[in-house]
């Protein structure tokens, strides 16, 4: 069985990561969204409970459901590569939006090699439509008031417009 993560913080999952979703699951068995729960990145918009119920609400609002049954969804802290061994996950999904995403996808593709020979990496192009859009990209127009109905799933605009958010 080919397993394959999908890691990231997904912070909101945006139509791009569903579209890089898809097309993986196509070619694994099975395929884990990951969701990394990385202090680093700085202050979250949604919790990682909220991420994790999100994206496992926008799988089975936006794949067909042949698809939404062997995609999974956890998050992890630590390296990728432990997660994926842990998971006897033998690839690692990641999007490319643009050339300017290769260099640095590059550079941890061939570091988690290094650190685990048995897991590669496997690069989907986002879809054109997509190729704009990040998580960074949305926060900042939520941020703004802005709408973000065509950029992210239903699953995350009803979080970002709950009242207690204040959005």
């Amino acid at each position: 069985m080919k397993i394959a993560v999908y890691p990231g913080s997904f912070d909101p999952i945006t139509y791009g990561h569903l579209d890089v979703v898809s097309r993986a699951a196509a070619v694994f068995d099975r395929l884990v969204f990951a969701v990394l729960v990385n202090p680093q990145k700085g202050a979250a918009i949604l919790s990682t409970e909220e991420r994790l119920n999100a994206i496992r609400e926008a799988v089975d609002e936006c794949c067909p459901a042949d698809v939404a049954v062997r995609i999974d969804v956890e998050s992890f802290d630590g390296l990728t590569v432990d997660f994926c061994r842990h998971r006897e996950a033998t690839f690692i999904v990641r999007g490319l939006r643009a050339i300017s995403d290769f260099e640095s996808e590059l550079q941890m593709a061939h570091t988690n090699r290094k650190l685990a020979p048995e897991v590669d990496t496997v690069f989907f192009m986002t879809a054109l439509e997509h190729s704009y859009l990040s998580s960074s990209l949305v926060k900042e127009i939520v941020a703004f008031g802005g709408d973000v109905t065509q950029m992210v799933p239903p699953a995350v605009v009803r979080r970002l417009v709950a009242p207690e958010r204040g959005l």
